[in-house]
């Protein structure tokens, strides 16, 4: 923890476990619904009627002798993943924005000596989270309340962020028309030299 390079290595590390078929073992059982992962954050649902709490924690704890899992359980039918409060549904995860109870919304202020595009940079944050998210109308209208509050309270005009606002929002709208639009499927290549070939030959 606090190394530059702790994220790397717990990606490789649990890539590594997840390759191996480790983890793979487990959601081959058909009780987990659902496992995804960032960096070292996962987050399982599961049917309770097939698996239970304890049977995951002791084949995750397994897995390594240094690594022990330390769960979030659900708590009202949701759980924070991430920047996320999730809330599983029959056939969907509602999802909604998270705030940590300890966020003060506080950022660099609009009055301070910085450049613009540093003062603004929260602020398309928030609002490019805003409109990316699959939020249903209601939740939208909360966090675009909060991120103006959030404005107000740091000086910011409101005029500035109601621009930033209409700039974001045609750029998300750009870009699900061109996805949709776009049939094309790229992938990517290791690039080799020419060069690199030519040496290896002479050896």
């Amino acid at each position: 923890m606090g190394s530059p390079i702790s994220s790397l290595i717990a990606e490789i590390l649990l890539r590594h476990y997840e390759d191996m078929n480790i983890i793979k073992q487990l959601l081959d059982t058909k009780s987990i619904a659902l496992y995804v992962r960032y960096v070292d954050d996962v987050l399982v649902i599961f049917d309770t009627t097939k698996i239970n709490l304890h049977t995951i924690n002791t084949y995750i704890n397994k897995i390594h002798n240094n690594i022990k899992l330390n769960p979030t359980y659900e708590e009202h039918s949701c759980i924070a993943f991430l920047d996320l409060t999730t809330t599983p549904k029959h056939t969907k995860l509602e999802v909604d924005i998270y705030r940590n109870p300890t966020t003060t919304d506080t950022i660099v202020k609009f009055l301070s000596n910085h450049p613009i595009e540093q003062k603004m940079a929260a602020f398309g944050f928030h609002i490019t989270r805003l409109h990316s998210l699959c939020l249903d109308s209601d939740k939208k209208q909360t966090e675009w309340e909060i991120i103006q509050s959030v404005a107000k309270d740091n000086n910011f005009p409101q005029h500035l962020l109601q621009k930033l606002n209409r700039q974001i929002l045609h750029k998300v709208n750009k870009k699900k028309k061109t996805s949709k639009n776009d049939n094309k499927i790229w992938t990517t290549f290791t690039f080799h030299s020419p060069k690199i070939r030519k040496i290896t030959n002479l050896f």
